[in-house]
């Protein structure tokens, strides 16, 4: 792994809550992109009011540390939403909220800021000759789904639905002959999220389902139905299905996670270690039901 410093150059509004970053300068110029079209990093915050000082850590095996006696820089996952190797840039969007860290960083930020980044990983993997693919999101996947399209097949045919806060947050994606795009309004923290009815309307068990993929992002807990429609109910191999939860709804997660009895926390645990010859996809819906039971 490698941790690079970005140097904004450029931003630029995509849609009233959505914001394109450019990074570029000498830490970027050595950015190795992964390819694939929903590959993200783990972005690193300016830790102090100066937005050109930023803690970096330094890479530890697969993971990093914060060098003894430094600040921990604020940390957030973002997807890559373009790179330029020839000139040294890489894109990242940003929901721009009043809230958090990433979000109000994104509203002030101006050329010469600085942030931080480590190595790309992608988890968008279609089988090799699908026929069709579907990708559901909400605002925070849109970045995802753009350069997906942008490198998907022409002979894939391609339904896309989107959920959005409000019609004024549709954006202008790289449609082809075989792509269908559908924008429902609702969800992204301003209500329910409808993402898991969505992916039951949309993959329907008429489909030649072996033929096909399914890519699912946005509010982690809605999510928790796609991947229990996916796995339990229509049987899909899970080559052929990924959900990847982007943020949760619940104010405060982790310390509400944090604060739950020992042994609670404990069963949570084993069932991670007693899936550990499972499928990941049976023990995440094992333990998403059981989060589920306990109100998270």
């Amino acid at each position: 792994m490698s941790i690079h410093r970005g140097i904004v150059t450029q931003t630029a509004e995509l849609s009233p809550s959505l914001v394109r970053i450019t990074l570029g300068g000498a830490g970027i110029s050595e950015f190795l992109s992964t390819g694939i079209g929903d590959e993200y990093v783990r972005v690193f915050f300016p830790h102090g009011a100066d937005p050109t000082d930023v803690s970096l850590p330094i890479p530890d095996g697969d993971w990093w540390v914060t060098p003894e006696g430094a600040p921990d820089a604020p940390m957030r996952t973002y997807t890559i939403s373009g790179v330029r190797p020839e000139r040294g840039e890489l894109d990242i969007d940003f929901v721009v909220h009043a809230a958090g860290v990433a979000g109000p960083w994104a509203a002030g930020a101006a050329p010469g800021h600085v942030l931080g980044l480590n190595s790309p990983t992608g988890l968008y993997a279609p089988p090799p000759g699908i026929s069709w693919q579907v990708l559901a999101a909400d605002q925070t996947g849109i970045p995802a789904v753009a350069r997906i399209l942008a490198e998907a097949p022409p002979e894939v045919r391609t339904r896309v639905v989107i959920e959005i806060a409000d019609e004024n947050e549709r954006i202008e994606l790289p449609v082809g002959p075989h792509v269908e795009v559908s924008w429902v309004v609702g969800g992204n923290g301003h209500g329910p999220s409808a993402l898991g009815q969505i992916v039951r309307s949309v993959v329907d068990a008429r489909l030649p389902l072996t033929e096909g993929y399914v890519w699912v992002a946005g509010e982690t807990v809605a999510l928790r139905d796609a991947r229990k429609y996916l796995r339990r109910e229509l049987e899909l191999p899970t080559a052929n299905f990924k959900v990847v939860g982007y943020w949760t709804p619940i104010a405060n997660w982790s310390r509400k996670y944090e604060a739950l009895p020992a042994e609670v926390q404990g069963e949570l645990d084993a069932i991670w270690a007693d899936g550990a010859d499972a499928d990941p996809e049976d023990v995440q819906l094992r333990f998403e039901t059981r989060l589920d039971e306990l109100g998270l």
